[in-house]
């Protein structure tokens, strides 16, 4: 089966809401990601056979546990070629996303596949997460760092405007108990496989840090 197809088949199978747009879209960004990965390596070649559910469905993992109000901002931090980023900004055009790398050759690819898709709602840049004065209403992130590591380069990024389920989305696989024991925060993790079907998902989690401490 061809990638797009595949693609197509896979998304609007677990995202039936997604418009004709929207599904051509994810089918022409896998085109796009095979055809960049040739130049710049942005995904393991080995896993470009299933950037679709590797990269594109991993992703929109966030868009199964928190729906981004239209007209809210979303950072993705240290996004390499735009994940989880560009496959959410194309599920909620409505909402602001802001990807930062401190790789310029990758923030590059960004900028051009949301060129290529007309994604309007997308700026890139070539940072590090701690040097941008913006802030945010949610902030998302694929498997980066450790999360004790992580969280001071982003916690004074928020707009802490008290919007409901406002927080940091980070995407992790494994065992992630002592990792979030050693963070010392407030977590609830999601667990992927209770959305998808695919083995690929056994381990994979959406952990999800609420800005505030839930009140008793």
């Amino acid at each position: 089966m061809p990638h797009s197809t595949a693609i197509r088949t896979l998304l609007s199978g677990y995202f039936p809401e997604l418009s004709e747009d929207q599904l051509q879209k994810y089918e022409h960004m896998g085109e796009l990601y095979q055809e960049w990965n040739q130049k710049i390596n942005v995904i393991s070649r080995k896993d470009m056979d299933q950037i679709g559910l590797h990269h594109i469905l991993h992703s929109l993992g966030i868009a199964k546990v928190v729906r981004f109000p239209d007209h809210t901002s979303v950072m993705d931090v240290g996004t390499g070629g735009g994940l989880p980023g560009l496959p959410l900004a194309v599920m909620f055009p409505e909402v602001r996303f802001h990807l930062v790398d401190s790789i310029g050759k990758k923030i590059h690819v960004v900028n051009e596949i949301a060129r290529e898709l007309h994604l309007h709602n997308v700026t890139a840049s070539h940072t590090r997460a701690e040097q941008v004065r913006d802030k945010y209403d949610f902030i998302v992130s694929r498997a980066v760092t450790r999360l004790a590591n992580f969280w001071p380069w982003v916690m004074n990024s928020f707009k802490k405007t008290g919007l409901e389920h406002e927080g940091l989305y980070y995407l992790k696989g494994g065992d992630l108990e002592e990792e979030i024991a050693e963070s010392g925060l407030i977590t609830k993790a999601y667990d992927l496989k209770d959305y998808f079907q695919e083995e690929f998902f056994e381990t994979k989690k959406v952990v999800y840090v609420p800005l505030e401490r839930p009140k008793k």
